[in-house]
């Protein structure tokens, strides 16, 4: 088989490049290492920079989420029972929209079928040959049988364990890695949200985060040990518990229900440079992982895939590489400054084992002035809703 371009990895990154190249008349294969039903069985985020809103819309699947995505024009932060507002359209004319990574993945998942864009599923045994030269392929087993794609790129979208950033030689990259010492416990429940915007709550007894999917689906997050299990945790026991860390106003108020999921993650940073080697292009969690706590993760993925898209662009439809030759100095640029808001939106708003009481009072000290200060209001909100392309 021959395709100008590989995708390894059938998450929204990769189809989201599969999608936009597509477009443009470039042609890709897709491998992915599960079966469809299996991508959409997977709970993410949701919460959409408007950078990444517009390359749904330059890809032609914006329609569904347009229609049914919450724009979000502000969020709140609490610290213990004291709220305040960050008004996002005030200080950035800009908003963030809610809509779920599953949907995202659904909208693009039919967009290539329509258009008959290949993705072949139940891969194994993927590896990346030849990339640091001028003819690269991918093989791979599919029922017992390999099989070969030629082709002139690869874009390694397949997360974290992939193959992709193992295919770079060590010799070559560089980690980087800060893990927490501790993980968010969340659940998904069919109860209507408990306020229009997103809470973020530090208090004595940790983080909780309140979102939410729809009109009547809510996604709650607490703050736990690395060592729980969501076995430890019953509804009644999870809802007890963020009804504690939220705003009594919001406590109150709090609708609860069964969780029709229940889950724990673990929070890191991890970054991985290069993020090119020769015709290997790295995407998403394949080179870099932020905690959730500035919801970054799909929008830095969705970053790399804006640089990529034009670069590939630029180099078959221009003739002009420097796209793909700056491609991992650009992400990167911008990789680390999404990196340093969710690093210091972690810090500013959980319970650390080893905090002193002078952390404390210099963390209370950081969100009041928070609280009090418009420019670190902007800083915030010029962050949260996306730092430009």
């Amino acid at each position: 088989m021959r395709t100008q371009v590989a995708i390894i990895g059938g998450g929204p990154s990769g189809l989201l490049l599969s999608q936009l190249l597509h477009k443009r008349g470039i042609d890709t294969v897709v491998l992915e290492r599960k079966t469809k039903d299996y991508v959409l069985s997977r709970i993410r985020a949701g919460v959409l920079e408007v950078g990444f809103v517009n390359l749904m819309r330059e890809a032609g699947v914006a329609e569904r989420m347009d229609e049914e995505c919450f724009v979000h024009d502000g969020t709140v932060i609490s610290r213990d029972n004291e709220q305040f507002g960050i008004n996002f359209k005030e200080l950035t004319g800009s908003h963030v929209v809610v809509y779920g990574q599953t949907e995202v993945t659904r909208d693009l998942y039919a967009a290539r079928e329509a258009m008959d864009g290949k993705i072949i599923y139940e891969v194994e045994g993927v590896v990346i040959h030849g990339a640091d030269g001028d003819a690269p392929c991918v093989t791979y087993e599919k029922d017992g049988t390999e099989h070969r794609i030629d082709c002139d790129f690869v874009a390694g979208c397949d997360g974290f364990h992939g193959v992709s950033r193992q295919t770079i030689p060590l010799t070559l990259r560089k980690e980087y890695e800060k893990v927490y010492p501790f993980g968010w416990l969340g659940i998904l429940s069919e109860t209507p949200p408990v306020h229009e915007e997103l809470i973020y709550a530090s208090s004595e007894r940790g983080f909780a985060l309140c979102s939410m999917r729809n009109e009547n689906l809510s996604r709650y997050y607490i703050q736990c040990s690395l060592s729980d299990s969501p076995d430890d945790w019953t509804d009644a026991a999870f809802w007890e518990e963020l009804k504690r860390r939220i705003p009594e106003e919001a406590a109150e108020r709090l609708v609860t229900g069964p969780s029709i999921e229940k889950s724990i993650a673990p929070l890191r940073s991890f970054v991985t440079e290069p993020m090119r080697w020769g015709r290997l292009f790295l995407c998403g969690d394949a080179a870099h992982i932020v905690p959730p706590t500035g919801a970054k993760g799909l929008n830095t993925a969705a970053s790399d895939i804006h640089y990529l898209y034009h670069g590939l662009v630029q180099h078959y439809l221009d003739k002009d590489d420097e796209g793909i030759e700056r491609y991992s100095e650009r992400a990167l640029a911008r990789i680390w400054k999404a990196e340093r808001f969710s690093w210091w939106m972690t810090t500013l708003l959980h319970r650390f084992p080893d905090q002193s009481e002078f952390d404390l009072r210099i963390q209370a000290a950081e969100v009041a002035f928070l609280r009090d200060n418009r420019a670190a209001q902007t800083v915030l909100a010029e962050n949260y809703v996306g730092l430009p392309y």
